[in-house]
């Protein structure tokens, strides 16, 4: 069973960063696809970001060009750089292997919280 925990999360202004970090218990990266979602107060959970092991990204229109997803396979460990953000990228943000129509495939960590607010 993968373990996977979140971290970075806080509370930043809007036009802020903030740098979101996902370690897994294992090796994972090399063969899947790796994502990162979200969970905003009253909303079900979305997709983000995903990066697949041949390094290729994909982003939800919402975060195009403000997020980055990327990866330290030697750490096992997946990132998302998140620039400019805005009130409502607020939510509890959750990292997990991306599989067919952008479900996570393990069991999912407990997130961590970011709060974007002035």
């Amino acid at each position: 069973q993968v373990q996977l925990v979140e971290s970075g999360g806080g509370l930043v202004q809007p036009g802020g960063s903030l740098r979101l970090s996902c370690a897994a218990s294992r090796s994972i990266f090399r063969i899947n696809a790796m994502g990162w979602y979200r969970q905003a107060p009253g909303k079900q959970r979305e997709w983000v970001a995903s990066l697949t092991s041949g390094g290729s990204t994909n982003y939800a229109d919402s975060v195009e060009g403000r997020f980055t997803i990327s990866r330290d396979n030697t750490k096992n460990t997946v990132y998302l750089q998140m620039n400019s953000l805005k009130p409502e990228d607020t939510a509890v943000y959750y990292c997990n292997s991306v599989g067919v129509g952008l479900v996570g495939l393990y069991s999912w960590g407990q997130g961590t919280q970011v709060t974007v607010s002035s």
